[in-house]
């Protein structure tokens, strides 16, 4: 059987160079991923960071992962509150990718964009592409990062028809099928 079809993790083979973080963070860059502001509110505080590490894990239930920084100011608040809300980015909307992107004090970062509380409590913002309202199932830790597992419980779709990507480290429109 392939090493890569167990279920544990393998180590690397002896004598495999590891690849470095630089050349590793280069090749990301050439992976394009929707643009997310996620945010929570609860007993441990209102926050929300910039995020393109959140993808699909299911329909049945609705999960969706979510990777967050350990180091980051919105970990312990995340975990503390147990929801989140993944907010997909319409075109137009790179400011607030950067003002969560850590460019503006956490306090300050939801006075841009119009927000409403959805069912479990976290920020909804109104005008993104698609919202994704949660509550985190559960987590796993990889490395410097928390692999969040959030079931999906409320939904939010506003009409837009272009999303933000982030490829090659800067910002682009992804226009949709007309709906002519």
């Amino acid at each position: 059987m392939s090493p890569c079809l167990k279920k544990d993790i393998v180590p690397a083979e002896p004598g495999l160079a590891p690849v470095g973080r630089q050349q590793y963070r280069d090749a990301m860059a050439r992976l394009g991923a929707a643009v997310n502001v996620v945010t929570t509110d609860g007993p441990g505080g209102r926050h929300g960071f910039t995020a393109s590490a959140v993808c699909s894990v299911t329909d049945d239930p609705p999960t969706l992962l979510v990777c967050l920084n350990r180091g980051s100011s919105a970990s312990a608040i995340v975990h503390a509150n147990g929801v989140l809300c993944v907010n997909t980015l319409a075109a137009g909307q790179q400011e607030l990718s950067d003002r969560f992107g850590g460019r503006v004090p956490p306090a300050e970062r939801f006075q841009a964009g119009k927000w409403q509380p959805g069912v479990t409590g976290a920020p909804v913002l109104l005008g993104a592409l698609a919202s994704f309202d949660c509550r985190i199932a559960r987590f796993v830790e990889v490395g410097t990062h928390d692999v969040l597992f959030c079931e999906v419980v409320g939904l939010g779709d506003e009409g837009a028809r272009e999303g933000l990507m982030y490829f090659l480290r800067d910002y682009h429109a992804l226009r949709g099928p007309s709906s002519d």
